[in-house]
C-alpha cells in the first residue's frame, strides 16, 4: 500500500511530457545559437591570425570582424586568453588528425613515428611561414599561465604519439626500460620545444637552424633499442 502511494506521488510530481519536450527544444535551440556565436568568434580570430601571421590582436578586432557585440563575446569567453586556448586546442586537434592520417598508413611502425615527428616539427616552427602561429607565438605563455588547460589541449596529440610509440614497442624496438606513453610524451614535448627554439639555436650555431633530420635522430637515439652485438 505504501509503495503504491509513493508511486502515485512520484507520478504526479513528474513534469508532463509536453513540458519536458518544450524545455528540451528550447534548451537545444539556445545551445545551437551559442555554438554559432562561438564559432563566429573563433573564425574571426583565425582569419586575423592568418592575415597577421601572429596572435597579436585585440578582442575588439575579433568583435568587429565577427560582427557581434563585445557583450556577446564576454558571455562566451572570459577574455582573449580563453579564445586563444580554444583556438590552440582546435589547432592541435586538427594537426593530430593530419599527422594520424599520414603516419598510420606506414606499415613500418618506426617509419610512422618518424613521419609524425617530422610533421610535428615542421608545423611547430616559428616564423611568418608557420602554419600554426598558435604553437609558436603563444604556446609558452599559455603553458606558464594555464598549465592544466594546455595539458588538456595536448591530449589528442599525446594520445596519437602514444599509439605510434606503442606500435614501435610491439615490434621490440623500444628500449625495455621505457613505457610507451611516457616515451611518447618526452618525444612530443622535445619536438615542439626544439622547433620553437630554432631561432636561438641558429644564432648560437652560425645561423644553421635545426633540421627535421637532426630532431628525428636525436629523439630516436633516446628511445630506440640499440641493435644487439
Amino acid at each position: 500500500m505504501a509503495q503504491d502511494q509513493e508511486l502515485a506521488v512520484s507520478t504526479l510530481s513528474e513534469e508532463p511530457a509536453w513540458k519536458q519536450r518544450a524545455v528540451e527544444r528550447s534548451t537545444k535551440a539556445a545551445r545551437l545559437r551559442a555554438e554559432r556565436k562561438v564559432q563566429q568568434f573563433l573564425e574571426a580570430a583565425q582569419e586575423i591570425i592568418v592575415a597577421k601571421g601572429s596572435t597579436d590582436f585585440t578582442v575588439q578586432e575579433v568583435v568587429d570582424r565577427s560582427r557581434q557585440s563585445l557583450r556577446s563575446f564576454y558571455q562566451h569567453f572570459g577574455g582573449k586568453h580563453e579564445l586563444l586556448l580554444a583556438l590552440f586546442e582546435n589547432a592541435l586537434r586538427r594537426s593530430a588528425d593530419e599527422i594520424r592520417a599520414a603516419a598510420t598508413i606506414e606499415v613500418d611502425p618506426l617509419a610512422g613515428l618518424e613521419l609524425a615527428v617530422r610533421m610535428l616539427f615542421a608545423s611547430s616552427l616559428p616564423g611568418p611561414e608557420s602554419r600554426h602561429p598558435l604553437f609558436t607565438d603563444f604556446a609558452t605563455q599559455l603553458l606558464m599561465s594555464y598549465p592544466a588547460e594546455v595539458r588538456s589541449a595536448h591530449e589528442p596529440m599525446l594520445t596519437l604519439f602514444a599509439e605510434l610509440m606503442g606500435r614501435v614497442d610491439a615490434t621490440g624496438q623500444l628500449r625495455t626500460e621505457l613505457r610507451p606513453r611516457r616515451a611518447a610524451a618526452m618525444v612530443m614535448q622535445s619536438v615542439m620545444f626544439l622547433a620553437q627554439s630554432t631561432a636561438v639555436v641558429a644564432d648560437s650555431e652560425g645561423s644553421h637552424p635545426l633540421t627535421g633530420d637532426e630532431v628525428w635522430n636525436f629523439c630516436a637515439g633516446g628511445f630506440v633499442r640499440p641493435l644487439a652485438g
